[in-house]
């Protein structure tokens, strides 16, 4: 495994999802800056945030989109599908070769008004095939998703990795893998994505008809997965 990673940023953390990833990496001892169109909204995410990560956590800053896509190494994105598109190209003259966009969008109909239980098709193939040819060259895209919203809630489930370089699914995986409760599991090529996205309107399903937390949980692998 990689050298820990010590900060990330999150665009789109004023949002449920990434505003539960912000609090539990901080918790873990992760510097996050939050991203956001509107810079005080991202500051007043931030000083949200960092009042549920608790004492002894990692510094928790906001910042409008562009200058947040420059601040670290990792970007995790986490935005309606229906801004995807137009965050990615807000971002590109920020981000550089060499960085990871962590791709946590999925491509759900509920983000034009339809049900969260279905899925928009994507020319692509998926939202984080669709992020690859968005961001600039020598921007290396990986996707991963998981249900992380509720910071009030103890995990225990899988996260599918995706990407194309098997370094750079490491060092997502160092990442996420900081937070209790979260192991990543190496799905494949970044192509698998289409399939992966497409199991959150699965979860969303099975949560409405039960009234639970449900997560992925893969049997059978062996002890050591990177």
């Amino acid at each position: 495994m990689s050298t820990p990673e010590r900060s990330v940023t999150i665009i789109g953390a004023t949002g449920q999802l990434g505003f539960g990833l912000a609090v539990r990496l901080a918790a873990a001892g992760v510097a996050v800056t939050i991203g956001s169109r509107d810079a005080d909204r991202a500051v007043a995410a931030a000083q949200r945030a960092a009042g549920l990560a608790g004492a002894g956590a990692a510094a928790i800053d906001g910042l409008a989109n562009p200058q947040a896509a420059g601040a670290h190494e990792l970007v995790v994105l986490s935005v309606p599908f229906a801004s995807h598109q137009e965050t990615l190209v807000s971002m590109r003259e920020s981000m550089r070769e060499g960085q990871i966009l962590i791709d946590a969008t999925v491509p759900l109909a509920a983000t034009v008004g339809g049900r969260a239980t279905r899925m928009l098709g994507v020319w692509q193939g998926s939202a984080a095939q669709q992020a690859q040819e968005l961001v600039p060259d020598g921007v290396s895209v990986v996707g991963a998703l998981a249900t992380l919203a509720d910071v009030s809630i103890a995990l225990d489930e899988d996260v599918l990795v995706l990407g194309d370089r098997r370094a750079d699914k490491g060092r997502v995986a160092e990442l996420i893998g900081r937070v209790p409760g979260l192991r990543c599991v190496d799905a494949g090529r970044l192509e698998m994505a289409r399939v992966t996205e497409s199991l959150t309107a699965l979860l969303i399903s099975m949560n409405i008809r039960y009234k639970t937390h449900a997560g992925i949980r893969i049997t059978g692998l062996p002890d050591s997965l990177w």
